[in-house]
């Protein structure tokens, strides 16, 4: 496996030569004070260093060891432990947090490209601090100040982690089905009692408290979703003095055997007569917790696009060096056996697919912070703006980039032949630790349904509108003849969208089935459009660079037109699926299945 290196280049690229984010933090008074250009490289190189040089290397035998189980207790892989201690200690389980707390207040936009980091490195390991940062957003936002002051600071700090308690066994996706109880006492805290499974991170021996953000329900509440509350549930209760108290009854009833991302705790957790502490109001609970799924999903789609830039990184590095066969217009190295294998048109579209996929996917991604960092900070237009495209693309970033993601780490196994099935290469555990990006925190079809049913239909096609505007805005105002080979495409990508919406929306009038029948191919529409759009503003500055004489901005060129040649036509097919409609698949009975 090639030593990962962070693509730190590409990186401040997109930070400030496509998406000016220096200008955007100048006009946000909460990030002025505190983020600039300067400060950002320093963070996103010594990032990087901990990518590469902590985590990294702990990734192979991680994957082998795994975690262990023994009479309630999780023992994390060898080198686990020393390796976030040493992230904790150098702050970065604070980078975005509340810097009223203690935490280092930067932007998603800079977060996400720590998190991508992680992601290449091990997503094992990357679960841990990752689990944490959206708890701490979602008591930032919704918790006391008790609770922030008592819990949130530990949690910046990497004294404590947290996990999120979601489902059960017999719920799934349908939380409203919970059965966990929490009674309300006199002192003010409730006793939480039931049973959470496929739990991340919910025991281990990194840290010596795990606070568990608990979705439970009062004997009284509501029946469905809306009588679902959220709780804080530490493992160990804390005293006044915020020194550990005694045992909280959270305990692990066992570990998943999984397919992959062997070095995450995967648990049952047993809540038996657990003090826990609300957040928020009662029976709003998924409104809070909400904060930190999107939170998560938005972190489910970055882990996609860390794999896939480890996939590309490992099998360039191997094609270049993989000597078979002769190129078709004659040997390339006639002076060695065989000419290297990226010679072969079949290992230039795979290796093309990946690298165009997973720079698009980081650029897009870029983006979609933005938007969440204009939500957070901004004001007026501005955050109308931000909130609206963030909403919209959540489920986009989730989806798409896992799709995108796991799509290039089977091509980096197919590059490597045989040796991809091969252990010891590397390939065949970024395949497994990638398969499950696509089903947890929401499978890839709930977000396509969130997308198309709630957010497009929901909002009678205004939300999508906003979208449709600013790539029409980009378009109006782009007018260099060197761009046309972008801007043409782009333009009828965009119509493409504008038109297919409108008619689904229509066509779901008559029959609400259309919805789930188009929602996985019409998430595949929009994502290959908003990514031709974010591959031709990248083409846009390359282009203008492209006199400095550097290749990178050479590659950025010649990547945007493979894009659109090769891989932006896919939207055609995806278009002609959902115009026929929903009858095939209604019509066959299930006895027929």
């Amino acid at each position: 496996m090639a030593d990962y290196q962070v693509p730190l280049k590409d990186m401040n690229f997109l930070l400030f030569d496509v998406f000016k984010a220096e200008a955007l933090w100048e006009n946000l008074p909460q990030l002025a004070e505190h983020v600039d250009r300067e400060t950002t490289e320093a963070i996103l190189q010594e990032c990087a260093k901990i990518a590469e040089q902590q985590v990294a290397p702990l990734s192979r035998e991680g994957d082998e060891v795994g975690v262990s189980f023994n009479d309630g207790k999780v023992t994390t892989a060898p080198g686990f432990k020393e390796a976030f201690q040493t992230y904790a200690a150098g702050g970065w389980t604070s980078l975005g947090g509340d810097v009223n707390y203690g935490g280092m207040g930067m932007p998603k936009m800079v977060t996400a490209l720590h998190e991508e980091m992680l992601c290449s490195g091990d997503i094992s390991f990357s679960l841990y601090p990752g689990l944490t940062a959206g708890a701490g957003l979602s008591l930032a936002k919704h918790g006391s100040e008790e609770l922030k002051e008592r819990y949130l600071t530990r949690m910046y700090a990497g004294d404590w982690t947290a996990s999120m308690c979601l489902t059960e066994s017999h719920a799934g996706t349908d939380l409203g089905m919970i059965r966990t109880k929490a009674i309300p006492q006199e002192d003010g805290t409730y006793r939480v009692t039931g049973n959470k499974i496929f739990i991340t991170a919910g025991e281990h021996d990194l840290t010596e408290n795990i606070v568990h953000l608990v979705l439970a329900k009062l004997p009284d509440a509501p029946a469905g979703p809306k009588g679902i509350s959220l709780f804080l549930v530490p493992k160990y209760k804390v005293n006044d003095d915020e020194s550990l108290g005694e045992f909280n009854n959270v305990s692990c009833g066992s570990i998943e055997h999984k397919m992959g991302i062997h070095a995450s705790a995967t648990c049952v957790m047993n809540f038996d007569d657990s003090e826990g502490y609300l957040i928020g109001d009662l029976n709003k609970g998924l409104n809070c917790m909400f904060t930190m799924m999107n939170f998560e999903r938005i972190g489910v789609g970055i882990q996609g696009i860390g794999a896939a830039v480890r996939s590309y990184q490992n099998a360039l590095e191997y094609a270049k060096d993989r000597l078979q066969g002769r190129s078709l217009s004659g040997a390339k190295s006639p002076e060695k056996p065989a000419d290297s294998i990226m010679v072969h048109g079949d290992v230039r579209r795979m290796l093309l697919n990946m690298k165009a996929l997973t720079e698009g996917s980081r650029a897009l991604s870029t983006y979609i912070s933005m938007q969440l960092d204009m939500a957070t900070y901004g004001e007026g237009e501005t955050k109308a703006q931000g909130e609206a495209l963030s909403a919209l693309m959540t489920p986009l970033a989730k989806a798409f980039f896992t799709d995108m993601g796991f799509d290039s780490t089977v091509a980096g196994q197919q590059v490597f032949g045989g040796h991809g099935f091969i252990r010891e290469w590397g390939q065949e555990q970024l395949v497994r630790d990638t398969r499950i990006a696509q089903i947890y925190e929401g499978t890839n079809g709930v977000q396509a349904m969130d997308l198309l049913a709630r957010k497009v239909a929901g909002s009678k096609g205004e939300m999508m509108n906003v979208f449709i505007n600013e790539v029409r805005t980009y378009i109006d105002a782009t007018s260099s003849s060197e761009m046309n080979e972008f801007i043409a495409p782009l333009t009828e990508a965009i119509n493409d969208l504008d038109s297919l919406t409108k008619d689904l929306l229509v066509a779901a009038q008559d029959n609400v089935e259309e919805l789930g029948t188009s929602a996985n191919d019409y998430l595949h529409v929009f994502g290959y459009t908003a990514m031709a759009f974010i591959w031709a503003k990248m083409a846009e500055v390359a282009l203008e660079k492209q006199a400095s004489g550097d290749s990178f901005y050479d590659s950025k060129i010649k990547t945007a037109r493979y894009y659109f040649a090769k891989l932006l036509p896919r939207k055609a097919s995806l278009i002609a699926a959902i115009q026929a409609g929903s009858n095939t698949l209604f019509e066959i009975e299930d006895e027929l299945f």
